[in-house]
């Protein structure tokens, strides 16, 4: 009995720090596909940008998308309004992904590398 109590503990901590870090931790946790497609339109991947930039995007909704969300180096922005601002200098990694009214992910996105100088 004792053994099964800290089976149960270790579980319940695995399943906390994937829920923390933002893992998936379920089957569940995977995009969903519905037909929807992401393409940004600029900059394009490799391009030189300053700083701060515009990243325009085309979202073709499936049957569940509804908005994107945008991550710059795997953080999500939340609030994007278009704007890319304040990175450093170097290669930066943007994704935009498609997203539910509820806002669990879609199969959609895209990424791109740009260089920031």
């Amino acid at each position: 009995m004792h053994v099964m109590r800290y089976v149960a503990f270790i579980g319940l901590g695995v399943i906390l720090t994937g829920y923390l870090s933002g893992a998936p931790v379920f089957a569940a946790d995977k995009p969903i596909e519905d037909g929807s497609k992401i393409v940004i339109t600029s900059p394009r991947t490799g391009d030189m940008v300053t700083d701060n930039f515009e990243l325009t995007y085309q979202l073709t909704k499936g049957s569940q998308a509804v908005h994107v969300h945008v991550f710059v180096d795997n953080k999500y922005q939340k609030g994007f309004s278009g704007t890319v601002e304040g990175l450093s200098r170097g290669q930066h990694k943007i994704t935009v992904t498609g997203a539910t009214k509820d806002h669990n992910l879609v199969a959609a996105s895209q990424t791109i590398t740009v260089d920031v100088q």
